[in-house]
């Protein structure tokens, strides 16, 4: 497939040049973004949604348990909707165990340490639920010390056997970066059984995603490719191979009449980090500047023509900072008015 062909597709398929009509839309259409920076997931969102959604808009959909956050794949958080989270967990969360095993090991983490802290926290998450400060006192209370990431695999692997995930955004003067730990149980009043889970979360990727291949799939999913493969056959007829191992959605998003030329996507976003080869949306001499880089930061990209062509900061942004532009003497000149109104959007949403 032709670079400009591929791009154009995956603008569409991304929601970026075809917004959804609410924030869930746009969270149901991508069925999971990653969010380990958490104003970054909720902008992911924003940035894919019709008009100009707030941050507190985002937020809401949150508090009336529409969407949730969840270690979803590859051990890593997703904002997710929250009808979702079970069936995906029923395809994902034993690779992730597999995956974790060592380094849960070395931490001292077996079943008799997740009784202990289940018990402990079960009662204290009726009402209301707990953050992950509080959540980490009930730990130590009952022995276990979260110190070292004990903690954060502990909240993990409670997240894998379907207990809890994080719902309700902690309200804080400016913005808030963090949320309360719920039961599943009390907070999500629906779930989605699709008839394959397997197949689904093939084709709901390739819907999100494509024109993507298999092994796209499996770095984004963290399943093996023997698995993603079997995914892959399983979903026949559902998605379209568009050229031999690339798939695209049978359906198609409408595209908007006018899309901007510049687009501010936030850092990790799905349409940078979510593809086993980066190539076709960032030239090769500028992966290293975008990452992830040794800390596995991937930061804030800047994209024209659904080429990255910078990075900028979400405080920058608020600030008006201008970014950080890379140096492509082949690249017609970048809109500088279009690069200000993208950043100027994210400093809306965020209400600065």
């Amino acid at each position: 497939m032709k670079t400009a062909t591929l791009l154009t597709e995956r603008l569409r398929s991304h929601r970026l040049t075809a917004p959804a009509r609410t924030v869930t839309d746009a969270a149901a259409h991508m069925l999971a973004v990653q969010s380990q920076d958490f104003t970054a997931g909720r902008w992911a969102l924003a940035s894919r949604t019709r008009g100009e959604p707030t941050l507190a808009a985002v937020d809401a959909a949150f508090d009336r348990g529409e969407l949730v956050r969840a270690w979803t794949m590859r051990g890593t958080l997703h904002i997710i909707p929250a009808r979702d989270l079970g069936w995906v967990l029923s395809v994902t969360a034993q690779r992730q165990r597999q995956q974790a095993a060592g380094r849960r090991r070395d931490l001292g983490i077996d079943d008799a340490m997740i009784d202990v802290v289940t018990a402990a926290v079960v009662p204290r998450l009726r009402d209301g639920g707990l953050t992950r400060s509080e959540m980490f006192e009930v730990f130590a209370g009952v022995g276990v010390d979260p110190s070292g990431q004990r903690g954060i695999h502990l909240l993990s692997e409670l997240t894998l056997i379907g207990l809890l995930c994080q719902g309700p955004v902690v309200a804080r003067d400016g913005i808030t970066r963090e949320q309360r730990f719920v039961l599943v149980d009390g907070h999500i009043r629906e779930h989605a059984a699709p008839d394959d889970p397997l197949a689904e979360l093939f084709v709901r990727y390739i819907d999100g995603h494509g024109p993507a291949t298999v092994a796209d799939f499996a770095w984004w999913s963290g399943l093996t490719l023997g698995l993603s493969r079997e995914a892959r056959d399983r979903a026949d007829g559902r998605v379209t191979e568009v050229e031999e191992g690339v798939f695209l959605a049978a359906d198609r998003p409408r595209r908007a009449g006018r899309a901007e030329s510049v687009i501010a996507l936030g850092a990790f976003d799905e349409y940078y980090i979510s593809y086993a080869d980066r190539t076709a949306v960032c030239a090769p001499e500028h992966l290293a500047a975008v990452g992830p880089g040794k800390n596995g930061m991937v930061r804030a990209t800047l994209v024209a023509d659904g080429q990255v062509i910078g990075c900028w900061t979400h405080a920058a942004a608020s600030l008006g900072t201008p970014p950080e532009l890379f140096d492509d003497p082949g690249r017609q000149s970048v809109d500088e008015d279009a690069v200000r109104d993208a950043l100027a959007r994210f400093a809306r949403f965020v209400g600065k």
